[in-house]
């Protein structure tokens, strides 16, 4: 009897994932555990492995076709089974369906439409926003092929077509806003662009046209590429700048890179030579339109810029979500934040001394993060209400030190969870760091790495900044803010005055579980570990 292979849990909120490719073909024998598929979402690629050992006798779910968490990918059955017929096993699940629905049947050839409707996107996902229509009214569209973009606070996700035939309709445009059930769109099924009633649904649509994509211009490379283009671009070895973008501010669609793939001009781009760089030109004069004045003492002040005085830009969901979250932790917990400063001196010539020797026997560098997690788990020993939470009515005390390190990344703020910070070595704790901001920059975390951390530190120092109160990192009770290290003048304990390597310290937290006591003794014990780092070491 065959064993159905579905797709497995995503995340929280990951609701599907697009099948990248097939690890195994039919009729290849598999182990337990054993690799099947990769599966991509907007996190991270997965591998799914069989959870017996036996034959791949068929696959439901093709490449480059979406499928929900829970939808069957293919069957394995026992050792030297048949694989089911090719007809069978080369359909999508989707492309089965349609073919099976009756309405989809009766309808061929008839021009009788069928909606577009927004599918259920996770468990806490309501709505999306429109953020591209990749297709515009008249165009024909294959089955499963991608029609629109729609976003929401965690992906951008295609929303394929549910049958062959035309575009006839648009209904929701560009930058709207629309729920779970929605209807989106029609399609005319069975019909070609040839015909003349989806030519007359077309020109009776004036308002549906308008809201097609417009047209395409040079992609905004400043924007991260979506894992199902970044794949497409890279296995092609194309350039991103060259593609003709149709997407919302010049963002590069799946679409426009196949179309730019079939058009030929890939091939060309690979075959043309590179072009000879071009001659220096003079500097272009400087815009009369708004002439140089001067300040009272003689300094001059430089011409506005062209442009608009203002631009109103659409917030990404993605922003709302975490301008919402960072509001709600505001609203719930009673949050103060205490300060203190610590003499880097210590650390800086510990740094210094190891620097070399820690990095070649252990492939990483010596860095500030590492050394803080552990000054920060000595501290959250001796005080473990900063590394509780409030669950209720109740308080839960973690007797595991899981921290999380907020990292900048290109969609946002993310805080992976490096775990059990106790029991690994200052190099096991850097390694982890330093994969993590790597990832998170590639946008391959996944949901479990950024979840479950006891508490988390915030390096603000990275970009300059000198002092700042950050805000709890729900539902962590606490959380650490690390600023710019400053040269400043300090009074030592003989009364001479030296200048010293100086960095304030934060400590926001919910009074609702931590004292004022408890809060400021944390503090201090952190940063004694750092004045003095054989502290850490000696656990004194």
């Amino acid at each position: 009897m065959a064993t159905e292979i579905t797709v497995p849990a995503l995340g929280e909120s990951v609701s599907e994932g697009t099948v990248s490719k097939w690890l195994k073909n039919i009729g290849d024998t598999v182990a337990v555990d054993e690799p099947l598929v990769e599966l991509e979402t907007d996190k991270v690629t997965v591998e799914v492995p069989s959870p017996v050992a036996g034959t791949l006798v068929e696959i439901v779910a093709s490449e480059d076709s979406d499928v929900e968490v829970g939808a069957v990918l293919c069957m394995v059955g026992e050792a030297g089974e048949a694989a089911a017929p090719a007809s069978a096993k080369e359909k999508p699940a989707k492309e089965e369906k349609a073919e099976a629905a009756p309405k989809a049947e009766a309808s061929k050839g008839t021009g009788e439409t069928v909606d577009i409707v927004i599918p259920a996107m996770g468990e806490s996902v309501t709505e999306g926003t429109i953020s591209s229509w990749l297709k515009k009214v008249g165009d024909e569209v294959a089955v499963d092929e991608a029609l629109c973009e729609v976003e929401t606070d965690k992906v951008t996700a295609e929303l394929p077509s549910p049958a062959a035939g035309v575009l006839v309709e648009i209904i929701a445009s560009e930058e709207t806003d629309v729920e779970v059930g929605t209807v989106v769109g029609r399609i005319a099924v069975g019909a070609t662009a040839g015909d003349s009633k989806s030519s007359d649904s077309a020109t009776s649509a004036p308002a549906e046209s308008k809201s097609a994509p417009a047209a395409s211009q040079s992609a905004n490379t400043s924007m991260p590429l979506s894992p199902a283009v970044r794949k497409l671009v890279e296995e092609n070895g194309l350039d991103a700048a060259k593609i003709p973008a149709t997407g919302k501010d010049g963002r590069l669609v799946k679409g426009d890179v196949l179309a730019y793939m079939e058009s030929g001009a890939a091939e060309k781009d690979k075959a043309a030579p590179a072009p000879a760089a071009p001659a220096p030109k003079a500097a272009a004069p400087a815009a009369t339109s708004a002439p140089a004045s001067s300040t009272p003492n003689g300094a001059m002040i430089p011409p506005r810029p062209e442009g608009p005085r203002e631009e109103r830009v659409k917030m990404s969901r993605l922003r709302k979500v975490i301008a919402s979250r960072l509001k709600e932790a505001q609203n719930t917990a009673a949050i103060l934040t205490t300060w203190n400063e610590v003499d880097m001196t210590g650390v800086l010539e510990m740094r210094k001394q190891y620097k070399e020797s820690f990095e070649k026997k252990h492939g990483v560098k010596l860095g500030f993060m590492g050394i803080f997690t552990k000054a920060c788990v000595t501290a959250l020993r001796e005080w473990p209400a900063v590394n509780a939470e409030i669950d209720g009515d109740e308080i839960v005390y973690k007797n595991h030190y899981d921290v999380g390190i907020a990292v900048g990344s290109p969609t946002g703020l993310v805080v992976p969870v490096v775990r059990d910070c106790d029991e690994k070595s200052l190099a096991g704790i850097e390694a982890d760091i330093l994969n993590y901001g790597k990832r998170a920059r590639e946008g391959s975390l996944t949901m479990d790495e950024m979840m479950g951390g006891t508490f988390t530190i915030s390096n603000g120092g990275v970009f300059g900044s000198l002092l700042s109160a950050p805000i709890l990192n729900r539902p962590q009770s606490a959380i650490l803010g690390m600023h710019k290290t400053q040269m400043r003048p300090m009074v030592m304990a003989d009364g001479s005055i030296q200048a010293r390597p100086m960095m304030y310290l934060a400590l926001s937290y919910d009074h609702r579980i931590i004292d004022g006591r408890e809060a400021v003794s944390f503090l201090v014990r952190v940063k004694e570990c750092l004045e003095d780092p054989q502290r850490i070491l000696l656990d004194a």
